[in-house]
């Protein structure tokens, strides 16, 4: 039996989220039922990031036990042929018997993809969000500077577990435009539930001269905005986990984990 740590892409547009739900589809359990038919016998996979309904990743981690009596190369594809064509294995490798996807993560890494017209674009709007009038890319950038540093996010969102710390630390927080998009980049050790898709509906509102500067910067010391507001899920991607190399592990590592440690995965 050996642990393996597996990178995940899918399209949200179909899934109820990634967490297993009774009567709905999901990511979670469409793993969870291709890991079933190649003999996994685990209650539940770890995950790093349990996205919501409509969000897309194209590097979600999570990790499972697993007894595999083939090479290592076959178990991404022999995972893959049982995958729906909207889940992809990205990469599979043999992980620390005490590694864990959420717990073990340095930071997270979103993308969000806005695009700027008066009509609709069916092909686009699958994966970015239509905004007019538009938004101005230094004004973007601009607030995009105050979300950086170790801040209250009580405004940008809910902590997931009521009594928990609302702090976070965002490391990089940045707007580029490319192809006619504006695409949003932000990274921080942990989010709040709804934190990105807030704080993306918030600089784009600052950049469509809605919100002042001064107000998106006093949400951090009155614990509110006072537009409210989320950008649709769609247009937001879990793009990465960034973990330490293996040469900087502790030699001391936590025991492996529970299947009860997966409840309460932080998400946005």
């Amino acid at each position: 039996m050996a642990r393996y740590q597996v990178i995940l892409a899918y399209d949200g547009t179909e899934f109820a989220g990634f967490q297993r739900q009774a009567r709905a589809r999901t990511v979670q359990g469409e793993v969870e039922a291709a890991l079933g038919q190649l003999g996994w016998a685990g209650r539940v996979i770890l995950a790093a990031g349990r996205t919501d309904t409509g969000v897309h990743a194209s590097g979600n981690v999570i990790a499972f036990d697993l007894e595999w009596r083939h090479p290592l190369e076959e178990l991404q594809r022999a995972i893959n042929g049982l995958l729906p064509a909207d889940i992809a294995v990205k990469s599979a490798v043999e992980a620390d018997p005490g590694f864990h996807p959420r717990f073990d993560a340095l930071s997270r890494i979103y993308r969000y993809q806005v695009y700027c017209r008066p009509q609709r674009d069916p092909l686009r709007e699958r994966y970015a969000w239509r905004v007019w009038p538009g938004a101005d890319l230094d004004r973007l950038q601009q607030a995009a500077g105050i979300l950086t540093g170790v801040h209250d996010f009580s405004a940008f969102g809910a902590p997931p577990r009521p009594g928990s710390s609302p702090v976070r630390v965002v490391m990089r927080s940045e707007w580029s435009q490319t192809a006619g998009e504006l695409v949003y980049r932000v990274e921080a050790n942990a989010f709040l539930y709804h934190m990105v898709r807030r704080m993306v509906f918030l600089q784009v509102q600052v950049a469509q001269g809605r919100l002042g500067i001064d107000e998106l910067e006093r949400g951090f010391s009155e614990g509110a905005v006072r537009i409210p507001g989320l950008a649709p899920a769609h247009g937001l991607a879990l793009d990465e986990v960034v973990y330490p190399p293996p040469a900087a592990w502790p030699a001391e590592r936590h025991e492996p984990v529970s299947d009860e440690d997966h409840q309460g995965l932080m998400r946005d």
